[in-house]
C-alpha cells in the first residue's frame, strides 16, 4: 500500500476530550482505531424530521436516475445505491441537524474550534442490486489539506452488517492518504483485500459513526429486505484547502479554500456554534 503522491509530510496528532460530551475513552478509540460509534445523537422527533428531508432528496435523485438510458450516473444507480448531495447548501431546514450539539462537540474535539462543512450527502443503499462500496479513504477522492477531516456517518434507520453498515480497517489512518485507483462503476479504491480483519461499525438509527477522512472503510451489500438510509456530513478546519490537479501526473496545479464553495458552510467559530 503506497502513499498518495501528495502525502509527503503527514503526522497524526492525538486529540483531547474538551467538549464534555465525548469521553476521553471515545476520543482515544478514535485516535487508536480511526473511528468511534456514538448512538442516541438525535431524538425520535428529530430523526423523523431529518428522514423526511432526506427521503424527499433521495426521491428526486432516483427520478433523475430513472430518466437516464441505463438508470445510472457515475457510481449512482437506481436499485443499487443512490446519492443526493450538498443538501445543507440548498435546504436551510437541514442545517440544524448538521449543527447538532453532539456532532459539534465531536468537531471541537476532533477538528478544532473553527470548522466548516466540507461535504454532505444522503446515501441510500437499495436492495434490488446489492452492491459493496470499495475500500477507500475519503481524502482519496479530493485531496484536502490538512489531510485529516471528520466524517459523520449518520444512520437514519439502523445500520447492520446485513444491510451494509460501515466496516473499518483500524490503524492505517495514521499513515495519511494512500494511493487510490478507480474501479469502474464503483469509485475509488485503495486496496481490494484488507490487510487485517475489519471492525464492524454497526450503529442504531439516530446515531453516527465518526471516522477520519484517512480511515479506510467500505460498506457491504444490502442483503436485507429494506433500504439502508444514511446521511453523511464531513467537517474540516475552516482554513482547509483542496489541492487541484492530477496527483499521478505531478505536483498540484493550484488549490482553493473550502470557504469559497457553497457547501463550505461555517458551523463553528472559536468553538461556538454558528448561527444562520
Amino acid at each position: 500500500m503506497d502513499n498518495h503522491p501528495w502525502n509527503n509530510t503527514f503526522e497524526w496528532r492525538n486529540h483531547t476530550a474538551t467538549s464534555g460530551v465525548l469521553t476521553q475513552a471515545q476520543i482515544d478509540q478514535f485516535d487508536h482505531d480511526g473511528y468511534v460509534v456514538v448512538n442516541d445523537i438525535f431524538s425520535a422527533d428529530e430523526l423523523r424530521d431529518l428522514v423526511a428531508i432526506t427521503d424527499a432528496a433521495d426521491a428526486k435523485a432516483v427520478a433523475v436516475l430513472a430518466a437516464q438510458p441505463n438508470e445510472r450516473i457515475a457510481i449512482s444507480e437506481k436499485g443499487a445505491i443512490t446519492f443526493a448531495g450538498q443538501l445543507a447548501s440548498k435546504i436551510p431546514e437541514i442545517r440544524r441537524f448538521v449543527k447538532n450539539p453532539t456532532i459539534m462537540a465531536a468537531c471541537r474535539d476532533l477538528v478544532g474550534p473553527d470548522v466548516r462543512m466540507y461535504h454532505d450527502q444522503t446515501v441510500y443503499k437499495q436492495i434490488e442490486k446489492p452492491r459493496r462500496f470499495p475500500w477507500h479513504q475519503d481524502n482519496g477522492y479530493l485531496f484536502v489539506e490538512p489531510q485529516h477531516y471528520l466524517t459523520c456517518w449518520i444512520s437514519l434507520n439502523g445500520a447492520t452488517i446485513e444491510n451494509g453498515c460501515p466496516q473499518v480497517v483500524t490503524g492505517l489512518h495514521k499513515q495519511g492518504t494512500m494511493s487510490h485507483y478507480i474501479v469502474p462503476n464503483l469509485g475509488f479504491e485503495c486496496f481490494e483485500t484488507p490487510p487485517s480483519t475489519p471492525a464492524i461499525a454497526e450503529v442504531k438509527a439516530g446515531g453516527a459513526v465518526f471516522f477520519s477522512s484517512l480511515t479506510p472503510h467500505l460498506t457491504g451489500p444490502n442483503t436485507s429486505n429494506g433500504v439502508r438510509k444514511a446521511y453523511i456530513v464531513q467537517y474540516a478546519q475552516s482554513d482547509a484547502v483542496v489541492l487541484e490537479g492530477n496527483a499521478y501526473e505531478g505536483n498540484p496545479t493550484g488549490s482553493h479554500p473550502i470557504s469559497v464553495e457553497p457547501r463550505g458552510l461555517p458551523v463553528l467559530q472559536d468553538g461556538v456554534i454558528c448561527t444562520e
